[in-house]
């Protein structure tokens, strides 16, 4: 008893000191980054781009072979379906509420319209290739027609579908010499990656002086400190009331602490921060879960790869107030069952929504150039987006970080009570 506790106390400790040394990687970058220095910010920006590569070549290949060699073992862990239905619900619940909040907020603030040259000076900004293919080809790009494109093009909801049919298959095939070898095969490269993902981690503290320096400087620049008001200011709050109340609430109400689970969870918020992408912080996140949350593999390894591409909490509530945003410039008048209605789109599109760095501005140009409504509005807010899908997709990342912590919380205290049962059967 006394070698386990002097082991946590250990653990705990390593803990702490690799928290300090991020957050004094991060203090360190914000001053090179403050520094102004040309060649300097050249520098940090490339190797902010090599860590973020790095972590995206992980990413894809972890999502392949976590949900298929859980969806394998699908026949063998009577849980795998409880998981499932525990992450669906949670994502779901977490996706409603934050896009309900973002709905009450633009009740409140009541954003007023722009001006219809400002609007039309909006469209010169709109990047070229925002404006190709419907709604309708966006979900069509996620069934794939050949095995290895996903995986090379890094869509993540392509991977996901095939992860899941061949891990089904693999579930449905019987007992045999080549099905034993099949899964040997797949779990030798899993733990593969994550003795890959592990060391990526040692080293992260340069990435996050790079990330920071190339934030610092941006703002700096002045590109993300522009902003339209209120609108800018529903989108934040929305975010962060969800980030620090609606979440924590989330996790209250199945007994757990919610600053204990943000500490644990803490490097994954903040590689995506930096990243913007939910799918290429995956690593990081699986890793902390494991490792500092101390949730369980099969929980870990199953519930964030599928949050990763459903679980989209910042997303619903940006894909919602820029609609509604949009819509009403363009003349739509918002009454209630309109909003409720868009709040229920919102939530569908964000949860087919890929977990890529601009994956929601996309996504809502493509819902509203479908209705004709002025997309101009979405060059006005380009200059500002990238503030605002950094604190997106940290929330996204905590809220996965929720649903894994709640998930696995509900397991434990279900096979607690089994056992109990058993028990008192005997």
């Amino acid at each position: 008893m006394l070698k386990n506790e002097n082991t946590q106390g250990v653990s705990v400790s390593g803990e702490n000191r690799q928290m300090i040394v991020w957050l004094g990687a991060l203090a360190a970058g914000a001053v090179l980054g403050l520094l102004g220095i040309e060649w300097l910010n050249d520098v940090m920006g490339f190797v902010a781009t090599v860590y973020t590569r790095l972590f995206q070549l992980l990413a894809v290949p972890t999502i392949a072979f976590a949900l298929t060699t859980t969806m394998a073992r699908f026949g063998e862990q009577k849980e795998t379906g409880r998981i499932l239905r525990h992450t669906v619900t949670y994502t779901l619940l977490t996706t409603f509420a934050a896009a309900l909040l973002g709905m009450v907020l633009y009740i409140a603030v009541s954003p007023g319209n722009m001006t219809h040259a400002l609007i039309e000076k909006g469209m010169a900004d709109v990047p070229d290739s925002v404006g190709t293919g419907s709604y309708m080809d966006y979900f069509m790009s996620v069934i794939p027609n050949n095995i290895i494109r996903p995986l090379l093009d890094g869509n993540v909801l392509a991977v996901l579908l095939l992860s899941f049919a061949v891990g089904i298959a693999l579930a449905k095939m019987p007992q045999s010499e080549r099905k034993t070898a099949v899964m040997n095969v797949l779990l030798g490269f899993q733990d593969l990656l994550y003795m890959l993902i592990h060391a990526l981690i040692w080293t992260l503290p340069v990435g996050i002086v790079a990330f920071s320096a190339q934030l610092t400087a941006q703002m700096s620049a002045g590109v993300v400190m522009n902003s339209i008001g209120r609108y800018v200011a529903v989108i934040l709050a929305g975010n962060l009331l969800q980030f620090f109340v609606v979440l924590p609430l989330f996790l209250l109400a199945r007994g757990l602490n919610p600053l204990r689970v943000l500490r644990a969870m803490l490097p994954a918020v903040m590689m995506a921060l930096f990243t913007k992408s939910s799918a290429a912080t995956l690593p990081v996140t699986m890793a902390s879960a494991e490792n500092r949350l101390k949730a369980s593999p099969r929980v870990a390894r199953f519930v964030l790869p599928i949050c990763t591409t459903i679980n989209m909490n910042g997303c619903a509530a940006f894909v919602l107030v820029t609609s509604l945003f949009v819509m009403q410039n363009g003349g739509t008048a918002l009454t209630l069952p309109v909003m409720l209605m868009w709040v229920f789109i919102a939530v569908i599109a964000a949860v087919g929504n890929a977990g890529v760095p601009m994956g929601c501005y996309f996504l809502t140009f493509s819902l509203m150039s479908g209705m004709g409504a002025p997309v101009g509005i979405m060059g006005i807010i380009l200059p500002i987006y990238t503030i605002m899908d950094m604190i997106e997709t940290a929330e996204n990342v905590w809220s996965d970080s929720c649903v894994c912590a709640m998930t696995n919380h509900d397991l434990k205290t279900t096979d607690t009570a089994e056992a109990q049962s058993a028990t008192a059967g005997d």
